[in-house]
């Protein structure tokens, strides 16, 4: 593979640092970085942070650089793949980020622009490049933990009760590990709108107000003592029919077009924990000249180097639309968080004895934070084997893991 840009991508690259050059600063690779803030603990550093990503997507969007690869038609460049990757590249070089917000569009945009009617498309795409509605993915469920398609979350058809005589869903159920619900405008959901068919063809997709009546958001304290997490419970949530996205009981398709961009979405993150950074630790420690740190930090750089590719090939392919030549999101997913876990226990090391702290470690505890986040990231999207099973019979061909209830009806299903 070669990495060096075409005249045309050099050119590319040329205006988006001149962008950066002209809009943020360098970073610095330590406490004064406020991009890295999304791991405080501190509430008013937190929001302070969240606004900032919010004031740094409103100025990409501004500026013309939301949403590289979304088709003009949606608001974005209409650009390639290679072109976002080589614009992630040099950001990842500058004290700015967008947070949580890309997240949410990775999961949202692709969605909502393969399978959202006009209407929706109009509605929703605009605010969400450009950062002004935040967006959660209320996905998972205590009781169907990773077999998705088992969720219990009831969607009931209520015909003639919306305020102008328009057909409403009624929603009630519990969703948990949603990510971000406290300060989200609004939320994907998939609920079981026909318990009479089997679980993954009696599912609805939705796009749900989270100021809706009936909705409440608990934090979940992780052990960084953050609350990135939520579990969210529903209770005769209304929604009206024109929130439905794709078909009726064909959630499960729209659900698999959102869990591809997760997977890969998951396997791009990292941006606060780059190479540079963890070089910027050995340095500042004096163990960039220890063989064995260099030896690690090569693999650190190597793993870079290889998700870059990974993700180059893999956006290509679907923007193309030869997904037969994109890497299966699984891949992506586990090959991240192995490579994250890799880069994290090494910046432990690095710091020696001071690895072993908390709160008073080198950045308030950045590093140490890090690290125990790095199980979220291998639970999230699908734990990592869930992942191998996916690789093993969708990739591999092997026999797929037995289950006895896939074609039985929901409501005959055994569940937890």
């Amino acid at each position: 593979m070669d990495f060096d840009d075409t005249p045309e991508l050099a050119e590319f690259r040329s205006e988006a640092r001149a962008f950066l050059d002209e809009n943020a600063e360098l970073r610095r690779g330590d406490e004064r970085d406020w991009s890295r803030n999304g791991a405080a603990t501190d509430e008013e550093v937190a929001a302070d942070y969240r606004q900032r990503c919010r004031d740094w997507q409103r100025l990409l969007a501004r500026s013309g650089w939301a949403g590289i690869t979304w088709p003009a038609a949606f608001g974005g460049r209409g650009g390639t793949p290679a072109q976002q990757m080589i614009f992630n590249q040099e950001l990842a070089r500058y004290d700015a980020t967008s947070g949580f917000i890309s997240a949410a569009q990775a999961l949202v945009g692709p969605t909502l622009m393969r399978h959202g009617t006009p209407e929706q498309q109009e509605r929703y795409l605009g605010p969400l490049l450009s950062g002004d509605e935040w967006w959660c993915q209320l996905f998972s469920e205590p009781g169907a933990g990773s077999d998705l398609a088992a969720l219990a979350t009831r969607a009931e058809l209520s015909e003639g009760t919306g305020p102008d005589g328009s057909d409403e869903w009624v929603v009630n159920g519990q969703k948990v590990w949603t990510s971000n619900a406290q300060y989200a405008d609004f939320g994907i959901l998939v609920a079981r709108s026909d318990p009479m068919l089997p679980k993954h063809r009696g599912l609805t997709f939705f796009i749900l107000d989270m100021r809706s009546a009936g909705i409440e958001v608990r934090p979940l304290v992780q052990a960084q003592g953050v609350a990135h997490f939520n579990e969210v419970f529903l209770s005769d949530v209304r929604i009206p029919a024109e929130n439905v996205v794709g078909e009726v009981g064909d959630g499960w398709t729209v659900t698999r077009t959102t869990l591809r961009s997760e997977s890969s979405m998951i396997s791009g993150a990292g941006q606060a924990t780059p190479f540079s950074a963890v070089l910027d630790l050995a340095r500042r420690h004096g163990a960039a000249d220890d063989p064995r740190v260099r030896q690690r930090l090569a693999r650190v750089y190597t793993d870079e180097l290889i998700l870059r590719w990974m993700g180059w090939r893999t956006q290509t392919a679907v923007m193309q639309g030869r997904y037969e030549l994109a890497l299966h999101g699984s891949l992506l997913k586990n090959f991240f968080t192995r490579a994250f876990r890799e880069r994290v226990g090494l910046a432990l090391d690095v710091q020696g004895p001071e690895g072993a702290l908390w709160a008073d470690a080198e950045g308030d505890g950045f590093w140490q934070y890090q690290a125990i986040n790095q199980f979220a990231s291998r639970i999230g999207g699908g734990t990592d084997e869930v992942h191998r099973n996916n690789l093993g019979e969708q990739v591999l061909g092997l026999p797929r893991e037995p289950s006895s209830d896939r074609e039985v009806p929901w409501n005959e299903s055994v569940r937890s």
